[in-house]
């Protein structure tokens, strides 16, 4: 058998920024049960990717083979509707900071990770990649998906300008252990798990959650896309972005009900249609990713299930 096209130097420095988040830390589970043994991780205390000399001081010093850019502001609607200005200009200064202290060492290998917020909010479903930039995106998330878009042009600029191999994947909704819990930043599912079990907790009879429960989201589970991130790194090299997801999408209503059962909760669910729904449909086209070889392996009630069960045993230090 052929050993993979851009096999990875398991030996050399490997840098992970953003390590301490949710997909950063199941990147670091993945590289490390891959068998690489110089991973490089840095906390916000050693190292801010916001300061740029200090960014570039580090990059100059480490020289990593390969580079994962995984840190970010993020925040679910709520947050990124409040805080627009600082959601676009800390993600800018993070991935411009890290990005261009890697070309200037001319890192090999590199790999942004965005969002499939990206996408137009009426974009045709499921999405696929060339829908980027063919309508007006989903305005509660607007800062951050401009964020990510250039994200994606600053790869494909240092592609035909400096002539390193690296790539971009958008990743579709993640969940999993290492979430964010808060109310102000949580993102669906963490959100509903948090709301769910505090309410077994307290014995409620009611949870009431935002919108009308109509909207179709995608879920993923983040030890798949970091699986699909070391295989994307190994075996992908082009400029055009890659969708990352399961190409399968569930109401929003259906993805509560199985928080509901997961959590055993026997309440009822009501609806604030007062609240946003955000985008109404949003599931990617992931055939680019499967034809490198590549599919999910998490099933959806599984992976909701386990979640629950890393939030219950976690409760007491995770962020809440």
């Amino acid at each position: 058998m052929n050993p993979p096209p851009y096999a990875l130097d398991r030996a050399a420095p490997t840098f992970v920024a953003g390590h301490g988040g949710l997909v950063g830390s199941a990147l670091v589970r993945a590289l490390e049960a891959a068998g690489f043994d110089d991973l490089v991780v840095r906390s916000r205390s050693e190292l801010d990717l916001a300061h740029r000399d200090a960014v570039f001081e580090f990059m100059r010093d480490v020289r990593p083979s390969a580079v994962v850019v995984a840190a970010a502001k993020v925040g679910g609607i709520g947050a990124n509707d409040t805080y627009p200005a600082d959601f676009l200009s800390e993600n800018l200064q993070i991935q411009v900071n890290l990005m261009d202290a890697a070309a200037e060492v001319r890192v090999p290998r590199l790999l942004f990770l965005g969002s499939s917020c990206i996408y137009p909010k009426f974009a045709p479903q499921p999405i696929t990649e060339d829908a980027l930039l063919t309508g007006p995106l989903e305005s509660t998330n607007d800062a951050y998906a401009i964020a990510k878009i250039a994200g994606i042009l600053q790869v494909q600029a240092v592609r035909r300008q400096h002539g390193l191999h690296w790539i971009s994947a958008m990743p579709t909704n993640l969940y999993g252990p290492g979430d964010n819990f808060t109310y102000e930043q949580s993102h669906l599912l963490p959100a509903l798990i948090r709301r769910y079990s505090e309410a077994v907790d307290a014995d409620l009879d009611v949870v009431t959650n935002w919108g009308t429960g109509s909207p179709r989201r995608e879920l993923l589970h983040v030890d798949d896309c970091a699986s699909a991130c070391l295989h994307l790194l190994e075996h992908y090299d082009a400029a055009g972005h890659v969708n990352v997801g399961t190409g399968r999408d569930h109401t929003i209503a259906e993805i509560a009900e199985m928080v509901a059962d997961a959590t055993g909760f026997r309440g009822r669910t009501e609806w604030d249609r007062t609240k946003p729904d955000g985008t109404p449909r949003k599931v990617l086209d992931t055939s680019l990713l499967t034809d490198t070889g590549w599919t999910s392996t998490v099933p959806l009630r599984d992976g909701i299930t386990s979640t629950v069960a890393w939030f219950r045993d976690n409760v007491a230090v995770i962020r809440r």
